[in-house]
């Protein structure tokens, strides 16, 4: 069973005691020496003084950290060629009889229909061919493509302010496919980065894993010298990973997942007023330790020898607990007194009440404290349970439903092709608060939580929106939720 919201409540506080403690420590000595008139008395008034200035600089000193941001960002946009409408989808399955059987390529052209995906989304070459190409040389050229095309569009946005040369470290995270050389590697030959670059390449962490690398980002700069750079590249290669057997919670993947990357730069210096988001804070939650959640998305074998990844049935409500475990911590540092408040008096009144009456919890509106929210394009099914449980409106989750809808399941990167959407429709404002959340293997899930400082300008290019911004928003068709 999980924590309480108010068992993790008080986790939180503790936290903040322990991260601040030579802070507490000073302030508590200042308060004390003011109290202490005997010892205060005893020492010379100039010495008194400077022992007072010296511990109220050092409390300063310990609890200012650096702040964080996102300087500029840039992602992937397929050209019309690697489209994958339905009926190519159907056509393909019909050339694999040898692969798949008829009942599983019914099966999975329902679940194409119910995904939330539109016939726009695009697949590498390695798909197009019949069987599909799942070499190592594929998956190679399908990285290359994705990864060089995010990088390229973040450098050529930043040209003026930073170069290839400038970045500090580089974190490049792709869940399956690691080759060797890692992605890292291939990224410091392609630009051609220092030599004493620091590199981290993170694999197996599923979609989560993009706002992962913020977190392990804003670490980093917490503690490097003002005007560190980092470079952060999320991806998933789909190539060598399509799925040729026939048990259908491993057909899922090949029906939702499509190709994407994005790339940031981020720096815990606001790069001469260039920087474009404030990182405000980064909370993880982990929920491993329970066997179902552990197994939701699983790499594993068929019974005939067939590599795949099986996704439970019960992933939208693993992602909902998750979601629920994330928010406990997520929520104290965010929500305004307001909110807070509400929601400490509905966990008292459940308390006295117990066992009298049933009391809910009050679901505090996050709309107080954001005016955006971006939803791991994971599927139709994770973006509604979402949209339930927060209580959010069509409206909240237009971005991520129409990501999936162009883009489809992007992996890790999903978040940032919808922060491209809001920025493209023209929504984003200076002061503007920013929640991404995303889920992924392990069980995990993530929020982060970003500040407007510069919004896109007009007349900026549309990034991956480009060729379709025209037709968003558009009506998505009604599902039966019956298979």
């Amino acid at each position: 069973m999980g924590s309480s919201p108010h068992v993790n409540f008080l986790k939180m506080v503790n936290r903040l005691v322990v991260n601040n403690f030579f802070a507490v420590v000073a302030v508590t000595g200042a308060a004390a020496m003011l109290i202490r008139r005997d010892i205060v008395g005893q020492m010379p008034p100039v010495h008194a003084l400077m022992v007072l200035l010296l511990m109220m600089i050092l409390a300063a000193k310990m609890r200012r950290r650096r702040e964080v941001y996102l300087v500029e960002y840039g992602c992937f946009g397929p050209k019309s060629c690697y489209r994958t409408p339905f009926a190519t989808c159907l056509e393909h399955a019909h050339l694999m009889p040898y692969l798949v059987d008829e009942e599983s390529v019914a099966f999975a052209m329902r679940l194409l229909e119910r995904s939330g995906l539109g016939e726009e989304t695009c697949v590498p070459d390695a798909y197009h061919y019949m069987p599909p190409d799942r070499s190592l040389r594929a998956s190679r050229e399908e990285a290359e493509l994705v990864i060089f095309s995010a990088v390229d569009d973040v450098f050529a946005k930043t040209t003026t302010v930073i170069k290839p040369c400038d970045i500090d470290v580089l974190i490049v995270n792709c869940s399956i496919f690691t080759p060797t050389p890692v992605f890292a590697d291939m990224v410091v030959n392609r630009y051609k980065l220092r030599d004493d670059v620091k590199s981290v390449n993170l694999s197996g962490m599923g979609c989560s894993a993009g706002l992962v690398s913020v977190g392990l980002a804003k670490n980093i700069l917490h503690a490097a010298p003002l005007g560190t750079r980092v470079l952060v590249v999320s991806t998933e290669i789909l190539s060598s990973q399509y799925y040729v057997g026939t048990e259908r919670a491993m057909l899922l993947p090949n029906c939702l997942f499509r190709m994407g990357a994005a790339a940031m730069i981020l720096s815990n210096s606001p790069e001469e007023d260039q920087a474009r988001f404030r990182l405000r804070c980064v909370v993880r939650t982990v929920t491993a330790a329970h066997d179902a959640d552990y197994r939701c998305v699983f790499q594993e074998e068929d019974d005939k020898g067939n590599t795949g990844i099986r996704l439970s049935k019960d992933l939208a409500t693993t992602a909902g607990y998750a979601l629920k475990n994330n928010i406990a911590a997520f929520g104290p540092l965010v929500l305004p007194a307001s909110e807070q408040l509400l929601v400490a008096l509905s966990l008292l009144k459940r308390k006295l009440l117990s066992g009298r009456a049933k009391v809910r919890l009050y679901r505090p509106n996050f709309r107080t404290a954001f005016e955006h929210i971006c939803i791991h394009a994971g599927g139709r099914g994770v973006i509604d349970e979402v949209q339930h449980g927060l209580g959010l409106s069509d409206d909240d989750v237009e971005a991520s439903r129409m990501t999936l809808h162009r883009f489809g399941n992007t992996s890790s990167s999903s978040v940032f092709y919808e922060l491209a959407y809001m920025e493209a429709k023209g929504r984003m404002s200076k002061g503007d608060r920013l929640w991404m959340i995303s889920f992924g293997a392990g069980f995990d899930c993530n929020s982060v939580a970003w500040e407007c400082v510069k919004p896109k300008q007009p007349g900026d290019a549309d990034g991956p929106w480009a060729d379709s911004l025209a037709r968003y928003p558009m009506q998505l068709p009604e599902i039966d939720k019956d298979m």
